[in-house]
């Protein structure tokens, strides 16, 4: 017996759009290293933190629904989400909806902001339209930036930097009467670039599940334009980047042994590593692209563990 429509309509807005399997595990993990490094410099503010991940969320929820929607408004010749095409073609799914939806999520956003800013000041403004603008001009607007093969370290500088250190800041303004963005901690600028490279690992495999299509759209991604090999060694290089560093924030920055937590999960990177360098087909990729989510939101979590320790 065919689905309902209301329950196609649901499995492609929850499964295919709103994706939370990717979507929550990548907004986490940057302010569960924020929360970390509070509780370390105690200035933990779980009220403004918690705002802080639920804009996070929203506003990665409206870049993914932006990606799909100009995938379908732009491409929808290009087979790259053939469920999403067929829920267009059948009314299941229109891009007006989409558009709806689109704007609902950065509506909430900036509600979510409201009482961060109002602690933080207008730097907080400006990193949440920082994010906004980086959210949607992945594949929006004239010259998406996708498009121009810079997505990799602009998801690197928005999931390893800003997002730690807006996180940071708005506990901080919380706590501290005296709080000044000048004054904040330079280790708040390099403790979430471990989870930023794992979280721009997330993005290889799509893109390596995706070039052949990137081809067609003209997207000068890494994988459309160097091949798989060349993806898969950014691959292995930014994960092994990634567990290299927690050595340097306990050697060369002055943490507590226990900031090596995140080595924990090095062998589920050893395994997905493996699978994306033996792996090409379409369904074995989409298997790695949320299992990958879920490591870089482990390895935040164990890493925050650490830093609060001190």
């Amino acid at each position: 017996m065919p689905p309902s429509p209301r329950t196609a309509a649901r499995r492609i807005w929850i499964r295919f759009l709103l994706y939370p399997a990717h979507t929550l595990p990548t907004a986490a993990g940057p302010v569960l290293v924020a929360a970390g490094l509070a509780v370390r410099d105690d200035v933990f503010a779980p009220l403004p933190l918690a705002l802080a991940l639920l804009g996070s969320w929203l506003i990665h929820v409206a870049g993914v629904l932006a990606d799909n929607h100009e995938l379908l408004r732009r491409h929808h010749a290009v087979p790259e989400h053939p469920e999403l095409l067929c829920a267009l073609r059948d009314g299941t799914l229109t891009l007006r909806q989409l558009r709806g939806v689109i704007v609902a999520c950065l509506v909430a956003a900036v509600l979510a902001g409201i009482y961060p800013v109002l602690l933080a000041g207008i730097p907080a403004l400006v990193v949440g339209a920082v994010g906004v603008l980086a959210s949607l001009g992945y594949a929006s607007g004239p010259r998406p930036y996708a498009a121009l093969g810079l997505a990799d370290p602009i998801f690197l500088l928005m999931f390893g930097v800003v997002a730690v250190v807006g996180s940071y800041a708005v506990q901080a303004a919380a706590v501290r009467p005296d709080f000044a963005w000048t004054a904040l901690p330079h280790t708040a600028y390099v403790v979430g670039l471990p989870v930023g490279c794992l979280i721009t690992a997330v993005l290889v495999i799509d893109d390596i599940r995706d070039r052949h299509f990137d081809a067609d759209k003209r997207w000068r991604t890494t994988a459309a334009r160097f091949g798989l090999t060349t993806s898969r060694i950014e691959w292995v290089a930014l994960a092994g980047l990634a567990y290299a560093m927690p050595l340097w924030f306990w050697l060369g920055l002055g943490f507590g042994p226990l900031v090596l937590l995140p080595w924990l999960t090095a062998p589920a990177a050893f395994v997905l590593g493996r699978a994306v360098c033996r792996f090409d087909s379409t369904a074995d990729l989409l298997r790695m692209t949320p299992r990958t989510s879920i490591l870089s939101v482990a390895f935040a979590g164990l890493l925050g563990v650490g830093l609060a320790a001190g």
